[in-house]
């Protein structure tokens, strides 16, 4: 904005400052996008975007403080704008304050699961801590870092925070394995907020923008804790069993073969490549699957009688690991050969495991009907209650995103069948939840509230306050009123 028109005010719209700056900010010209985005907030002092806008321009020229200062003004209003929370979390990043910025990037994670920016904000962060204190399962984190972004009314709030490892012998319960298994990495940051909310201090103070950190903590721990339930986060558990069984079987055959034998060697490798990904470990798994899968494309058949089934395994393993990386193009290439193989081999747990791992890939990216079209060739395959209230009820999420609210009705029916089935609690919510939703879409209001209010009852008695609340409030709270 010029001097001239500075002493006058804006001579323009919002809506045109907004697309000068946006323009500058693409052309890196960051300094004049500000200047832009500053005049824009002057008619509209309160635009929860300009404010992220400007903040993003703030974090290219390193003055962190400002960028923070906008983004947690754009959270003023609504303390779930999505866009806030990330740039508040990219904020906290440039600043090194790793850790905060982990719990916003989950927060915004919880929210909107969909998107690859938390996902990768997630990662990041996590390889910066690890990267400034060490492996977390082997060195005590201690949090010395800048921890004035929280304060107290009374004093200023500098602690120090420790990460005791669990004592030799000290038994894990067996829903605690299966929480440390799906959360992998993550599992740590789990027991480091929690051992957060342990300070007393340190919980009583609030953020700039006067947020309890009590409430920020619990708010993150909620989200790990329900972590499994986001359809499309992580490898069904049906699938790790299903995985797991096969390699035993593997194994069983392969007892009474010398070490030498490449069977051996294969199994052995797989394992680890599978305890790899599961710990967290994606980039480790991939390094070893595709160093093994050099070796065993160049063996002869005759060495390797079952050589496509391990090819397909390791093709897998490569694209589960990719997968958690977030390279989509190439999760899904490693997929489909794996898909490949198991057609050419006639083996029809393979053929299952790949169109369940390619299903997954579209979901992810977004393209629902080719997942619908791929989980709905694997139909067939299902072996299982488990296996079908999961499978029945990913293709009818698709359906909802689609719009297509009877097809979606009618597999959330037969997922919550399969569900029933099996007694299983957490897919009878999960499938009431949907075929609720597709029944309030269909206008069938009687029916959406039956569905609701026993989703509800189901989330009461499983003690998903997470899932509880959304159902009360975010849902659709006219209905249960």
């Amino acid at each position: 904005m010029s001097d001239k028109e500075e002493e006058q005010g804006p001579k323009s719209t919002f809506s045109t400052y907004m697309a000068e700056g946006d323009q500058l900010f693409h052309k890196r010209e960051y300094t004049k996008a500000i200047e832009s985005y500053s005049t824009a907030l002057t008619l509209q002092p309160d635009d929860k975007n300009c404010l992220v806008a400007r903040s993003k321009c703030y974090v290219k020229m390193g003055d962190s403080e400002n960028a923070l200062k906008d983004a947690e003004d754009s959270l003023k209003e609504d303390k779930n704008f999505f866009k806030g929370l990330y740039q508040k979390a990219e904020a906290l990043y440039t600043m090194g304050d790793f850790e905060f910025a982990l719990v916003f990037y989950h927060r915004g994670h919880k929210l909107r699961p969909e998107l690859q920016e938390f996902r990768l904000g997630i990662q990041k962060a996590q390889e910066a801590i690890n990267n400034s204190v060490g492996s977390p399962s082997s060195v005590k984190l201690e949090n010395k870092g800048d921890l004035s972004f929280f304060h107290k009314t009374d004093e200023p709030l500098i602690r120090s925070v420790k990460r005791e490892p669990r004592q030799q012998g000290q038994k894990t319960p067996k829903s605690e394995r299966t929480t440390k298994q799906l959360l992998g990495e993550l599992y740590t940051d789990k027991e480091y907020l929690e051992k957060l909310l342990k300070d007393e201090d340190l919980i009583k103070g609030k953020t700039r923008g006067g947020e309890r950190l009590q409430d920020v903590i619990l708010n993150c721990i909620s989200y790990l804790d329900t972590r499994s339930e986001f359809w499309w986060q992580q490898k069904p558990i049906y699938a790790r069993q299903r995985d797991r069984k096969l390699l035993r079987e593997q194994w069983n055959r392969a007892r009474h073969l010398p070490p030498s034998d490449p069977t051996c060697y294969i199994l052995k490798n797989l394992e680890e490549i599978d305890a790899a990904l599961s710990a967290g470990n994606a980039n480790g798994s991939l390094k070893k699957a595709r160093d093994v899968l050099k070796t065993v494309q160049g063996w002869s058949e005759e060495a390797l009688p079952n050589k496509s089934e391990v090819l397909g395994n390791l093709y897998s393993c490569i694209g589960n690991a990719l997968m958690d990386l977030g390279d989509m193009d190439k999760a899904l290439d490693n997929h489909l050969k794996d898909l490949e193989l198991a057609q050419q081999s006639k083996l029809v747990d393979s053929k299952s495991r790949a169109l369940d791992n390619i299903g997954r890939v579209y979901a992810r990216i977004g393209k629902f009907q080719r997942a619908i079209e791929v989980w709905e060739e694997k139909v067939p395959l299902a072996q299982g209650g488990l296996e079908k209230a999961w499978l029945f009820h990913e293709i009818g999420r698709c359906y909802l995103e689609l719009k297509r609210h009877m097809e979606a009705r009618d597999y959330g029916t037969r997922s919550l069948s399969a569900a029933d089935d099996i007694s299983d609690e957490n897919w009878q919510l999960n499938a009431s939840v949907l075929v609720a939703q597709a029944e309030l879409k269909l206008g069938n209001y009687k029916a959406s509230v039956l569905h609701f209010e026993r989703a509800l009852d189901r989330a009461k008695l499983l003690r998903d306050e997470a899932a509880t609340d959304a159902i009360q409030k975010g849902v659709c709270p006219a209905l249960l009123q």
